[in-house]
């Protein structure tokens, strides 16, 4: 009988391997993997674009990967196209080689009102599955990053991690760093022993919410393009990446 891993385990150890460092703007952050055809880049990469935009990506970074090119142990096959983006817990990474002990929770869909984020609708534990479940929230067509893209409001995808309250000032210099590096990606931070919308944090703790990284993907899924993205696919050097608008 296989042993069952939950995606907390893969999540921890892929953290651990985070070399980036927001000040110097170098190293290793985690990146997705999305396959589209090649048919379909041009649009995939415009719709992209708009997510970046509009503030629902984790970085504005990208790296294509053209038919029959490698990228890690994955080979493109003819006729796609592959696009690296850059995965939330990239953020967790960076907390935790800064010293925090960070402890991701969640993944989630969270209420957007005229760019204000409300409250979590949906969660799924890292603990209780053993796929992302961000992955598992966009297959059911839960979000309406469209919607948000054109108005402000909607249902996008984001997730949780809890920390120290002691390690507050610390938290906020590092996730000022990574804002300035690119990765402003932070939709709240909650304040010690208080809800974060809407959701509990354990005692002494405080919740940081962050965009997750696929919220680009299920913008491409909800205008009716095919896209297969692996979650927390590879660990990848920041310098290997290219801004999203300087790629034609």
């Amino acid at each position: 009988m296989t042993d069952i891993t939950f995606i907390i385990s893969r999540i921890e150890s892929m953290m651990y391997e985070v070399t980036f460092d927001p000040v110097q703007r170098k190293g290793k952050i985690i990146a997705n993997i999305s396959i589209v055809d090649e048919a379909d880049f041009k649009k995939v990469l415009n719709l992209i674009r708009q997510a970046v935009h509009s503030g629902l990506s984790v970085s504005p970074y990208i790296k294509i990967i053209r038919s029959g090119e490698k990228i890690g142990n994955l080979k493109i096959e003819k006729g796609k196209t592959g696009i690296a983006t850059a995965c939330s817990i990239t953020i967790d990474g960076v907390l935790l080689k800064s010293g925090v002990p960070v402890k991701p929770k969640f993944g989630g869909v969270v209420e957007i009102h005229d760019g204000s984020p409300l409250r979590f609708t949906d969660i799924l534990t890292y603990e209780s599955t053993t796929i992302d479940p961000l992955d598992v929230l966009m297959s059911q067509e839960l979000t309406s990053v469209t919607e948000m893209v054109n108005t402000g409001s909607g249902k996008i995808l984001a997730n949780l991690r809890e920390a120290p309250m002691a390690a507050r000032d610390r938290i906020e210099q590092v996730l000022d760093s990574l804002v300035e590096a690119g990765f402003s990606c932070i939709l709240e931070v909650g304040e010690p022993n208080s809800d974060i919308l809407g959701i509990q944090v354990g005692r002494d703790k405080l919740g940081i919410a962050v965009i997750g990284g696929t919220n680009p993907m299920a913008l491409v899924q909800e205008h009716g393009i095919d896209i297969n993205t692996q979650e927390m696919s590879i660990l990848l050097d920041i310098g290997e990446m290219t801004h999203i608008d300087e790629v034609k």
